[in-house]
């Protein structure tokens, strides 16, 4: 299973129950976030006399808050990667995960094709999240394990496999690998070689091969891994790396785990599989650093509308008025006030970005009409009431 971070066994029990389904599962396992519960201990040492308890307020373990700034970034984070995965036909299935987002195929299928589509996603999401240039590390771990991991080897065959273990590259030192005779003699690594190679041929097809790179000194810290294993770095100029260094490690990492769900069944029941995982609380991290880094502003809601009047004893107008754009689908917004004034309001548009401002006043209620008005243009324009929902649908389509 693509991991960043260890399952709790009770994860592959509920898995297990769709994987053991008829072939193409593809499930997401959703991140469970505790950033914004906060566990309450009440302190019970309390004498007779004394009436007040002492409420002490505390974040659970392994959890953070997050404020309203760094929840609209999270939220477009994770809205990349579920919209990508479920443009690649995935369904649902909620466990209680770390903070990862996980794309995983299980099923009996023909060589390499959905490990192609796994390396594919893996470069739509990074491409769509706009981190920058980034490159997916692949090997093969039965063929590092013929090359690494053999005991007693003479020095000068040591020496050559350090060679290739520092190599990286692409279809070209696939080739060059098939050319060894010592890696000839073994089985394992020529089929491992022959699938990369395979496994290439899929991702020029889909255009991804230039964002790929053979790298035989990857390795995953899990066992349970029986074939093709990757990991995704961001890769930055030494400018950039004196200027906002990244010291996240992998930003997405996955592999084939052919014999692991058969691990969680009593028959044995064996089902391939390969996936992978967005590390979530990663990509976070680097780009509230960003944030924090170019100074950027971030808007803390979706409103379009704010409903405002220059006048008092307008309450009543202006809540039949938000009422109505409620009911058309659009997002508005009014001060939880009687008598608000006009520059508060105004100000509080700029504020919080709003883009679109109804006045209401008694002039624009004798005459039937209402003002709209730009924020940022600060342009005003009258409007037939009946015609208010279709210019700002009209203004909000054009924006």
């Amino acid at each position: 299973m693509p991991q960043l971070g260890l399952l709790h066994g009770r994860v592959w029990a509920a898995l297990l129950g769709q994987l053991l389904r008829p072939p193409r599962v593809v499930c997401i396992r959703a991140v469970h976030s505790h950033s914004q519960v906060a566990e309450a201990v009440l302190t019970s040492q309390l004498k007779p006399h004394e009436e007040k308890s002492n409420l002490i307020i505390k974040t659970p373990k392994g959890t953070r808050d997050l404020s309203p700034q760094q929840m609209v970034v999270r939220e477009k984070i994770l809205d990349v990667i579920v919209c990508c995965f479920k443009r690649h036909g995935a369904k649902g299935l909620d466990t209680p995960a770390f903070e990862l987002k996980d794309f995983d195929i299980a099923g009996h299928f023909d060589p390499m094709i959905p490990d192609a589509e796994c390396l594919k996603i893996i470069c739509e999401i990074l491409s769509g999240l706009q981190l920058g240039d980034f490159l997916i590390k692949i090997s093969w771990k039965d063929v590092r394990h013929e090359m690494v991991a053999q005991k007693g080897l003479a020095p000068e065959v040591a020496d050559r496999i350090g060679d290739y273990v520092q190599c990286h590259g692409g279809v070209s030192l696939v080739e060059q690998l098939f050319q060894d005779p010592r890696l000839s003699q073994s089985k394992q690594a020529l089929e491992g070689l022959r699938d990369l190679k395979l496994l290439y041929e899929y991702l020029t097809l889909f255009g991804i091969a230039e964002k790929i790179s053979f790298d035989l000194s990857l390795a995953r810290g899990l066992d349970y891994y029986t074939g093709v294993i990757y990991e995704a770095v961001l890769l930055q100029s030494p400018a950039e790396a004196e200027e906002e260094p990244l010291n996240v490690g992998s930003v997405a990492a996955g592999g084939r785990y052919d014999e692991l769900v058969g691990m969680f069944n009593p028959k044995g029941h064996k089902v391939p599989c390969v996936g992978l995982s967005i590390g979530v609380e990663r990509i976070f991290s680097i780009v509230e650093q960003r944030m924090k880094t170019f100074g950027e502003k971030i808007r803390t809601t979706e409103t379009q509308v704010f409903v405002a009047t220059p006048q008092k004893n307008f309450l009543q107008e202006r809540l039949k008025l938000i009422a109505e754009l409620w009911d058309a689908g659009i997002k508005a917004e009014l001060l939880y006030k009687n008598n608000p004034k006009l520059l508060t309001q105004l100000h509080y548009c700029e504020n919080m970005g709003i883009p679109l401002v109804v006045i209401i006043g008694e002039e624009e209620l004798k005459e039937g009409v209402l003002k709209l008005r730009s924020v940022a243009s600060r342009e005003e324009v009258a409007i037939k009431r009946e015609n208010l929902v279709a210019e700002i649908q009209k203004r909000l389509f054009e924006s």
